[in-house]
């Protein structure tokens, strides 16, 4: 029976957590999935310690929550000792939750410096930056890592068991490596070694976009909890399905009219928070990811992908679920074919306009 389970006091209810992602899980994405249900616990984007300790803007940013996420941990990364003490007692500060230290993250940018997945050869600094951020903090210590930084020298149980002794109070696995970056499968099997090693609880993250593979993770490795990140931007109601299953309901099919209005609700919810044309940026991300599958899925993320101003976004999203939901074709911003062939009336400008849109 899969449970609820516990970073310290904290109740992780139900056992699923929001992963980090960067550029994807700010403040409005957490938003709206919090709003859907089933998740147990959300976390930041990644936050850089270098901006944070040096007051840049955009990471303080980064750092914001509802009070409704709770509980809400801040992930930070980086690679110095001090800086990544300062950024922890700041989290705390703000009212984080919990604090989530970053082993994991395979960007050559972060790596380079020290941080994310660069950790995981260097045990020695690792270990000195977790036992810094111990002392300089009260609320619990938590660490996502990665299998190893190269494929021929996985050491995710040495890392764990480092961890569990500097005091981190749960650990989750991206079971791939650093060398590995998202190709080919997770490595679940490393999450039930670490589980049978540790005695704090543990997660997995990794391939998980479906209610039975999410009950696989679980009923394979004895695994606390269960990470899903790029699967809740296909679908936004995985976290809710999840849970329905867990409590023998019928999970949450959502339909179109739903599709349709989690897209409108997202956007505003940007448009809230940032500038026009960032929020036009991450519509198109959400709207690429959340329509695939979907019929004239392709040729909606095209017309999107043109799309460039808030008018012109809404209007793509209106004709495009209008259109499947009459069970008609829906061919992008073109129109059907013989729209073109078959419509001598129009003009020369307006036939170049529908040409070009092709």
């Amino acid at each position: 029976m899969i449970k609820p389970f516990k970073i310290r006091d904290i109740e992780i209810n139900p056992p699923l957590v929001l992963s980090p992602m960067a550029g994807v899980t700010d403040i409005s994405f957490r938003r709206l999935l919090k709003g859907r249900g089933g998740i147990g616990l959300t976390v930041s984007e990644f936050i850089s310690v270098e901006g944070l300790t040096r007051h840049n803007p955009k990471s303080k940013r980064q750092m914001r929550f509802y009070e409704n996420e709770r509980p809400f941990a801040v992930q930070i990364f980086g690679g110095q000792p001090a800086r990544m003490r300062m950024a922890a007692e700041m989290a705390e500060e703000v009212g984080a939750d919990i604090l989530d230290v970053n082993c994991g993250c395979p960007a050559p940018k972060v790596v380079k410096h020290g941080g994310g997945s660069g950790l995981l050869k260097d045990h020695p600094r690792l270990e000195e930056i977790l036992t810094e951020i111990k002392k300089a903090i009260t609320i619990p210590m938590t660490v996502k890592i990665r299998a190893g930084f190269y494929d021929h020298t996985i050491n995710a149980i040495e890392t764990a068991k480092l961890a569990e002794a500097c005091g981190a109070e749960h650990i989750a696995l991206h079971g791939r490596t650093k060398e590995q970056g998202y190709r080919g499968q997770a490595n679940w099997d490393l999450v039930k070694q670490i589980k049978e090693t540790v005695g704090i609880p543990v997660s997995g993250s990794g391939d998980v976009t479906t209610i039975e593979q999410a009950f696989d993770r679980f009923r394979e490795t004895g695994c606390d909890g269960v990470l899903i990140g790029r699967g809740a931007m296909a679908n936004p109601w995985i976290f809710r399905q999840i849970e329905d299953a867990m409590h023998g309901r019928e999970p949450f099919q959502p339909t179109l009219e739903d599709k349709r209005a989690v897209l409108l609700e997202y956007f505003e919810m940007l448009r809230e928070d940032m500038r026009e044309l960032a929020a036009i940026g991450r519509m198109k991300q959400l709207a690429g990811q959340f329509t695939r599958g979907l019929h004239g899925g392709a040729l909606f993320r095209t017309a999107m992908y043109h799309s460039h101003s808030v008018t012109e976004i809404l209007d793509r999203i209106s004709e495009y679920f209008e259109t499947i939901s009459e069970g008609r074709q829906y061919f992008g911003e073109a129109g059907p074919p013989h729209e073109i062939i078959e419509a001598p009336a129009l003009d020369s400008c307006e036939l170049a306009s529908v040409t070009a849109a092709s």
